[in-house]
């Protein structure tokens, strides 16, 4: 039997709003991946020891206070000092075009911004999980 695809949805910060998270969550579930997500106002630390502690292949960000820049950059800085290479990072919100690059070069896979596909986000995830397990 194939293992399903666990993903930790998350929004880090003092960000309250959480629809567009729950949207994407629920989408991914109904895609048949496994969904935890943790709830509004989440620091980086308790976001990074959820991804360990439920062994997810994944966490997904959402931002849209503006405090991506500090927020994202600090769960991936906390993973790599935890040693934890395995996990696909990527995030969403309002990220300008060049904040997104510069996630990616910290090791963000995919940023997506308003208008963003729920296919979309679906086909990068399984696409991106399934290279990670074979690695």
């Amino acid at each position: 039997m194939k293992k399903r695809i666990r993903i930790l949805i998350a929004k880090p910060g003092l960000d309250g709003h959480d629809r567009g998270a729950k949207v994407v969550a629920r989408a991914l579930r109904d895609a048949g991946m496994e969904v935890i997500y943790t709830g509004l106002r989440q620091t980086p630390e308790q976001i990074v020891n959820a991804a360990i502690q439920e062994d997810v292949d994944a966490i997904g960000l959402s931002c849209l206070s503006g405090a991506h820049m500090s927020l994202f950059p600090a769960v991936a800085e906390l993973l790599r000092k935890k040693k934890v290479t395995n996990i696909l990072l990527f995030g969403g919100g309002i990220i300008s075009q060049e904040d997104a690059e510069k996630l990616k070069k910290i090791g963000f896979k995919g940023i997506f911004g308003p208008g963003a596909s729920l296919t979309e986000i679906i086909a990068f995830i399984n696409k991106n999980v399934k290279k990670r397990r074979k690695e």
